[in-house]
């Protein structure tokens, strides 16, 4: 009920202010990411700092699928790799997906550059993943994958140790190590 109630108000303008409230500013580190650059700007920089010309495969989790997919689309000379995203709020309109960088155009996000393969795994009952799939926003060429995380419907630890993740963790390693 409460995911519906927030999905509701991320959509309306009336309510954009609000449900910002609810979401965005109640997270500290989720307003200080889009409202302070130079948290923006050092987070992106920690994150470049990881990617090496051996990263293969990218797992993020919730706020980290923000920085990740930011990063990816700054940073276009990346050699291909794989993003899996889990827990992701990216698809959440006005709170999330109108603030990313680049801006999105027509409801219509940027495919990352760097990125070959792209799936996207979220729970039905996570509350911070309130867009279910991503691929209306971000492109067809994402794998939308639904898992069921019991109680921990966000929780990091059950999407890393679901089946469904691990499949596709070992499809993208073996297809890196197929390719050419």
């Amino acid at each position: 009920m409460v995911q519906r109630a927030l999905n509701a108000l991320s959509h309306s303008a009336f309510f954009a202010g609000v449900s910002e409230s609810l979401m965005v500013h109640s997270a500290r580190q989720v307003r200080r990411y889009f409202n302070e650059p130079d948290i923006r700007a050092a987070v992106q920089a920690e994150f470049a700092g990881r990617v090496t010309d051996r990263t293969e495969l990218v797992v993020a989790h919730s706020l980290g699928t923000v920085v990740a997919y930011e990063a990816l689309c700054a940073h276009p000379g990346w050699r291909d790799l794989t993003l899996i995203t889990v827990g992701s709020p990216l698809g959440v309109r006005r709170l999330v997906f109108d603030r990313l960088l680049p801006t999105p155009h027509s409801d219509s996000a940027r495919w990352p550059t760097p990125v070959k393969a792209w799936t996207n795994i979220t729970d039905s009952g996570d509350a911070v993943a309130l867009v279910k799939e991503l691929a209306p926003a971000f492109g067809q060429r994402i794998t939308d994958v639904s898992v069921h995380n019991g109680a921990q419907a966000h929780d990091v630890r059950p999407y890393l140790t679901a089946r469904e993740t691990g499949v596709t963790v070992a499809h993208a390693l073996d297809r890196s190590r197929t390719s050419p």
